[in-house]
């Protein structure tokens, strides 16, 4: 019989193609789970002594030999195997070398199907758990900004058209509640994530008298899957991670579009530092946005992989199949490129510096405190649709007279509607508009400071 692969090469009577190997081998990639899989083994074997598949003397084998596995991977002094085909079977290999025969009892009551499906699931929880600290120290950086610019005036827009008033603080603040539900949904997919697959082995489970819900307490699972067939072949946790990190990457390209424009010459709001951008090899003036210009564009990149994972599974009978392999590049890379993404913000947030004459400047120009007038208007008793023809009108004017709203004398604005009295003049000034919408989720200072003191509460819970 021709040199077949020893874990499996029983059936077979000639070696798998060399290209083929190449082709179809995994632990290029699937090594970075080595300490999920060993993490794995070590609960499996533990189990199986506990249900009397192993002695206690080859538990103990197995659980030293795997300790020394993993001393060794992370020495990088452990060798891959492509022919071993994946990080399971590489590890498998390893232990048995050094501890015999003892080392393929270990596989007992297992697949790789449903090895596989716990490690990556122990894998993605680890990440997530990381993903959502870092999400957190956005967070907090977002707030302390938040709260030292609450009384910073800039324009708000509409259509991206100056349309009112707001505070820094308050913008940042919606940035704030972006990522606070982006928060709830990592949460949420996390609980779908924490769900033991070993045990449903190939499809069918297993003869051997397993205690699956030891296994999960474990492994810290908050429970054992109930359908094998479903257990081996569900990659929902994955996909809708990847749904959940495609939100929350649009949402950081949102906030990278609105610095890309606040940082040129013609909006002019905030600056950032040095080491957050780059410059041009031709144009020595230029100082590039670099790293909000490379989030937005990697919102592309974890998109496709969503698309790519729903497309994976959308014809895939029960049970497992080899396709599934495809599930492990997507899913990685969507993780190291949130990561990557959440660090660079979290990194610049708090170093972005406002130019606050800058936005106020522009806060004056675009007739942004209309809304305001049309407000005063109606409480002196006008009705809503008559307010609105007449600042139309005033407006019209003012940009014939190259004027804003403020700065207008009372004379001219009582041209529009005699109702308009000295104390209009409160309501014209930023200050007054912002001021003025003192209710929860308003502009107002004082609204803004309450909110990151409830922003504060809600990471710190």
């Amino acid at each position: 019989m021709s040199d077949t692969n020893q874990q499996w090469g029983g059936r077979f009577s000639e070696a798998t193609d060399a290209f083929v190997a190449r082709f179809t081998a995994s632990v290029d990639f699937d090594q970075r789970m080595y300490r999920q899989d060993i993490q794995g083994s070590v609960a499996h074997a533990r189990m199986l002594a506990k249900v009397g598949v192993l002695s206690e003397e080859e538990r103990d084998a197995i659980l030293g030999g795997l300790q020394e596995v993993l001393e060794e991977i992370e020495r990088g002094e452990f060798e891959w195997s492509v022919a071993l085909e994946d990080v399971h079977m590489n590890i498998e290999a390893a232990l048995t070398q050094k501890i015999g025969v003892t080392g393929k009892k270990l596989h007992t009551g297992r697949s790789r199907n449903d090895q596989v499906a716990t490690d990556i699931r122990l894998y993605l929880r680890d990440e997530l758990d990381a993903i959502l600290g870092e999400l957190r120290r956005l967070q907090q950086g977002l707030l302390d900004l938040a709260e030292r610019e609450a009384d910073t005036i800039m324009p708000g827009f509409t259509h991206l058209q100056t349309a009112q008033p707001v505070t820094f603080g308050h913008h940042l603040l919606a940035w704030f509640e972006m990522l606070e539900r982006d928060h709830g949904r990592l949460l949420d997919c996390r609980k779908r994530v924490n769900v033991l697959p070993l045990g449903a082995a190939a499809l069918a489970g297993t003869t051997y008298p397993i205690d699956r819900h030891y296994t999960a307490e474990l492994l810290g699972f908050d429970m054992p899957s109930e359908n094998s067939l479903d257990s081996v072949s569900d990659r929902d946790f994955a996909i809708e991670f990847c749904a959940a990190a495609s939100l929350l990457m649009t949402h950081l390209s949102r906030a990278s579009e609105e610095l890309v424009l606040w940082t040129s010459a013609q909006f002019d709001f905030i600056d950032l530092p040095d080491r957050f951008c780059t410059g041009s090899s031709i144009m020595p003036q230029k100082k590039n946005p670099d790293v909000p210009e490379l989030v937005r564009g990697k919102t592309g990149r974890v998109n496709g992989h969503l698309i790519s994972l729903l497309t994976l599974m959308k014809s895939q009978p029960l049970a497992y199949n080899k396709d599934n392999q495809e599930d492990k590049e997507p899913l990685f890379d969507v993780i190291d490129t949130l990561q990557g993404c959440l660090r660079a913000y979290a990194d610049m947030i708090p170093a972005i510096t406002p130019k606050k004459e800058s936005m106020r400047e522009a806060a004056l120009r675009g007739f942004s405190t209309a809304t305001d007038l049309a407000d005063y208007l109606v409480r002196k008793g006008v009705a809503f649709r008559d307010a609105h023809e007449i600042v139309g009108k005033s407006v019209a004017y003012g940009i014939e007279a190259g004027k804003d709203l403020g700065e207008m004398s009372l004379e001219e604005l009582r041209r529009f509607s005699d109702t308009i009295e000295d104390d209009v003049f409160e309501v014209l000034t930023l200050e007054g508009s912002v001021a003025a919408r003192d209710h929860i989720g308003g502009t107002a200072p004082d609204q803004v400071r309450a909110a990151v003191a409830r922003g504060r509460e809600r990471i710190a819970g």
